[in-house]
């Protein structure tokens, strides 16, 4: 259920731009007017993602999950009967409102119900092969309803999908009651949802009106500093929008900025060799569709096995990286594209290239990204991850389409080829941010398994593997001497206010360890052999996990006489 509706969501854009050309037959709309069917969806959805998540967070995942399928359906289906242009648009915005909703549950109701080793890493592989084949199965199923039935059922198939997830959903997803309920930090909400409609709205602008336009500017330098003023409001406020521990984890860090820059490479493929299917070698709709079939495939390969098998053993560093250096290699094997290219001898290959290392980065990315947050931060934090993805898409989409067509202009040659030659330029520049972005991941995410705030590394007689952290209450931390370095088998002991053992642990090799205990005051004494011990106040949270880092200093031995 959660992955039929992170699909519908995800290829809503790409299934909506196949049907565009009849759409615009139909209700008679201009060229100038066309964006804005896809320009109303994004900026609902782009600029309302965080305030959905923690709205998510505050009245419950699923309810939140059916609200959202529900209203997306009902959007869909008014879009569908719309008559003219202005309720089409006014539909495609409502969509982009409840999918705004729809989309951070989804992931965190993900999020909570798997939460250990390989059954999560699977999950999220699923999870993560929809987010990243979404758009090429948008393109196959909107070019096969455009072609054989009406466009207007590239709107109508989103009812099919929610009722099938929602009937799913009501049956076996259980209920996620809130027991806490912060107030909703509305001046966030406020600044966020304005900054991220400047973000859009100037990249959606960019495309239409060029980089010339000081339009584009004034609204990406406003909302670049009401990003900053959220900021700057979230380390200040009782109850943050997005608190900024979820950010600033390295791991997940790294995980938001892969995300990014996949989505920023991925639309531009969709979107670029869709166009070259259909301009340069005359494929119809659906067979563009169907071509992109071999990328989908790998997408879903390398999603639902690299991870699983890896990530638990090397940690999401290599496979970032790794999965970002294919896709750029991918992009540069496309810019290569000429008129006299063929699909099995030119663009077969780097399409199952881009598959492997989008599906192995993804997969990494949003399993990361989610680990080991607070329960009560889950919405949000998926929300941030939808947000990557819907910026990366709008950045993407508008610096790729001017880069590719100021390219086009200054080529000397046919329509068709000119068109290409841009596109080609596109792909190196693609490509390039590709190899800048695992340059900076590798440099930002640490190297080894994260801990996150629930994920501990644990070592037995014959097998590593990771552990969770203690259910409900508890205490979880690494243990390291004056020199930052890990300290394995550090005994680490638990006592209540009223002297008695709490808990008990060994470290482990990484130097991590975990307890469950009450919550309360409790004082925790650690020790290793050749380190001084140390004792420490710790305030347990019910149903909460608290960090509790340890620092061993060298033991100091007496003076002799």
């Amino acid at each position: 259920m959660i992955g039929i509706a992170q699909l519908m969501v995800i290829l809503d854009n790409s299934i909506v731009n196949i049907a565009l050309p009849s759409a615009q037959a139909d209700l008679g709309f201009d060229d100038a007017q066309r964006q804005w069917i896809v320009t109303a969806y994004a900026l609902a959805f782009g600029s309302l993602l965080l305030l959905g998540g923690r709205l998510s967070d505050l009245f419950g995942r699923k309810r939140a999950f059916l609200v959202g399928l529900v209203g997306f359906a009902a959007a869909s289906v008014l879009g569908g009967l719309a008559p003219g242009f202005e309720l089409l648009v006014a539909a495609r915005a409502l969509q982009g409102v409840f999918g705004a909703l729809l989309a951070p549950a989804a992931l965190s109701l993900l999020t909570t119900t798997f939460t250990e080793g390989r059954e999560r890493a699977r999950a999220f592989g699923v999870f993560a092969a929809l987010a990243g084949s979404g758009a090429a199965i948008g393109l196959l199923l909107g070019g096969a309803l455009t072609q054989y039935v009406d466009w207007r059922w590239c709107m109508y198939v989103n009812a099919v999908f929610a009722a099938v997830a929602f009937l799913g959903a009501s049956i076996l997803l259980p209920a996620h009651p809130v027991e806490h309920r912060p107030h909703l930090d509305v001046v966030g909400t406020v600044l966020a949802s304005a900054g991220l409609f400047g973000i859009v709205y100037g990249f959606a602008s960019a495309e239409t009106d060029g980089w010339s336009s000081p339009l584009v500017y004034a609204f990406l330098a406003v909302g670049l500093v009401l990003l900053v003023a959220f900021v700057l409001v979230q380390r200040k406020v009782a109850a943050p929008l997005l608190p900024l521990r979820v950010v600033l984890d390295r791991f997940r860090g790294g995980s938001f900025l892969t995300i990014l820059v996949l989505t920023t490479g991925m639309f531009g493929v969709s979107l670029f060799l869709a166009y070259t299917m259909q301009q340069v070698f005359g494929f119809s709709p659906l067979m563009t569709g169907v071509a992109f079939l071999p990328m989908v495939a790998c997408i879903v390969l390398a999603a639902n096995t690299v991870p699983a098998l890896l990530l638990p053993r090397t940690g999401p560093k290599p496979l970032l990286v790794v999965g970002m250096l294919l896709a750029a290699g991918a992009l540069f094997w496309f810019s290569f594209l000429t008129p006299e290219s063929g699909y099995a001898a030119h663009i077969l290959g780097p399409l199952m290239m881009m598959g492997l290392g989008m599906g192995t980065a993804m997969s990494t990315s949003i399993n990361t990204a989610t680990l080991g947050v607070d329960p009560g931060d889950a919405g949000v934090a998926s929300a941030s991850v939808n947000t990557m993805q819907q910026v990366g898409g709008s950045v993407g989409t508008a610096l790729l389409s001017s880069i590719a067509g100021t390219a086009a202009v200054g080529f000397a040659g046919p329509p068709i080829a000119a068109a290409l030659h841009g596109y080609t330029v596109a792909f190196v520049v693609a490509a390039g941010l590709f190899v800048v972005g695992a340059v900076v991941v590798g440099f930002l995410v640490p190297l080894g398994r994260t801990t996150g705030r629930g994920a501990v590394t644990t070592r037995t007689q014959n097998a590593e593997q990771a552990a969770p952290e203690p259910a409900g209450t508890g205490l979880a931390g690494v243990v390291r001497d004056a020199a930052g370095r890990a300290v394995a088998g550090a005994t680490l002991t638990l006592v209540d206010t009223q002297g008695r053992e709490a808990g008990r642990t060994v470290s482990d090799d990484g130097g991590d360890y975990a307890l469950a205990a009450g919550a309360g005051d409790h004082l925790l004494v650690a020790g290793a052999a050749g380190l001084a011990p140390s004792a420490q106040r710790i305030v347990l949270h019910d149903g909460r996990t608290t960090r509790g880092d340890v620092v061993l200093d060298l033991a100091v031995e007496p003076a002799r006489t």
